[in-house]
């Protein structure tokens, strides 16, 4: 029987260098697209597609993350004092009742695959999700998480969101190598020249793993700048078929966040769209 989708890990212990100095003491993830902090996008994605558990993988720059999804009694309480009883409102339900958010620490930031192994113990032997705010999404259906999740419960199988990117770009960016089946992954090749790259199929921060990624992580030895890339456990699990890797198509736009022009289309995009309610 394959088991729900109910953890969600969010690797957020980054220093946000590019967002300099805006970044020196507020963690990026919490820069604000129009009214709401990335963070806050991603975690409503992964609720919005089943998930009961927050998991968040921070660094110890980053307490602010947990104070703005903790309750803040004061700051409610000041609120309904001066008749705000709307925003009071909004504070108290950051995030819904039955939600439970779990913080880990990771010490040292040694990749993407060592975060994630940072939060074994809280997923234990379950499926989970996986995303990174930076990859910034606005979905055209139900969420890109949402759809990931259904395809996982149809199959069991390991779910990489995936965009088509034509032209040189490709090489920014973890790439399916396309297995004989449509939808399948026969390996995940990080960041290729663009001669080589084995497809226009990008892979984008939004996944649904299984636990057996943790056993491959471990065997992985460190890369450049000592760090542990998830891609390539990804790219293992792929080719020795130990789990089925498949991929599902974006339905939607997508900006990086973790770049300045990536951030500033993306406040642009939520502006537009909420003046488009007003009309």
């Amino acid at each position: 029987m394959i088991k729900k989708v109910k953890k969600a890990v969010f690797p957020v212990a980054g220093f946000g260098t590019r967002f300099l100095p805006a970044t020196k003491a507020m963690p990026k993830e919490l820069l604000p697209v129009v009214d709401k902090p990335l963070i806050q996008y991603a975690a409503e994605e992964a609720i919005n597609a089943g998930i009961e558990t927050l998991i968040f993988v921070t660094g110890r720059h980053k307490r602010a993350i947990e104070d703005h999804f903790d309750s803040n009694p004061e700051l409610e309480t000041a609120l309904r004092l001066k008749g705000k009883i709307g925003q009071a409102d909004m504070v108290h339900n950051i995030l819904p009742k039955g939600i439970e958010c779990v913080f880990v620490r990771q010490s040292e930031q040694l990749g993407l695959g060592h975060a994630i192994l940072c939060a074994e113990r809280v997923v234990g032997q379950e499926p989970f999700a996986v995303l990174l705010a930076d990859d910034f999404l606005i979905p055209n259906d139900d969420g890109v998480l949402t759809n990931l999740v259904r395809a996982y419960e149809k199959s069991g199988n390991t779910q990489l969101s995936v965009m088509e990117i034509n032209g040189p770009d490709i090489a920014k960016y973890g790439v399916v190598d396309p297995g004989q089946i449509l939808g399948t992954v026969a390996g995940l090749i990080e960041k290729p020249k663009y001669e080589m790259a084995p497809s226009n199929l990008a892979s984008i921060g939004r996944y649904i793993l299984t636990h057996e990624i943790f056993d491959l992580l471990r065997t992985l030895k460190p890369g450049i700048g000592n760090e542990i890339q998830l891609a390539e456990a990804i790219n293992l699990q792929a080719k020795n078929n130990q789990t089925q890797v498949d991929s599902v198509k974006l339905s939607g736009d997508w900006y990086d966040c973790g770049s300045v022009a990536g951030y500033m289309a993306a406040i642009n995009a939520i502006y537009q769209n909420k003046m488009k309610k007003y009309d």
